[in-house]
């Protein structure tokens, strides 16, 4: 297996699951739907995967191989996948406070 795929593989398998959860972060609730929250959710989308990205790499660099050469992915899918949804269960608290104060998403 190349490196490039190797230090990607858990970003590839689980490129789906992302999508799904980024779908439904972007379309729920639905109300309202103005610039400044489609910018908040394309940018903590964005900050989700990069996230990601970082934490999978990190574990690959720092995951100890005395146990095993599959432990550096495991630790990195297992890291990076919890980071993602970290980051964005913050941006759904976050998105959560400041739409409880608009007018329109309560109608």
């Amino acid at each position: 297996m190349s490196r490039f795929v190797e230090l990607n593989l858990a970003l590839i398998l689980f490129l789906p699951w992302f999508a799904i959860l980024g779908a439904l972060f972007w379309l729920y609730p639905r109300r309202p739907r103005n610039p400044a929250r489609k910018l908040f959710d394309a940018v903590s989308l964005a900050i989700s995967v990069c996230a990601f990205v970082l934490a999978v790499h990190w574990a690959h660099l720092h995951a100890g191989r005395e146990y095993g050469a599959m432990w550096p992915q495991i630790l990195a899918t297992s890291l990076g996948y919890g980071v993602f949804l970290a980051v964005l269960t913050v941006a759904f608290a976050l998105r959560w406070r400041w739409l409880r104060g608009v007018k329109d998403y309560r109608e």
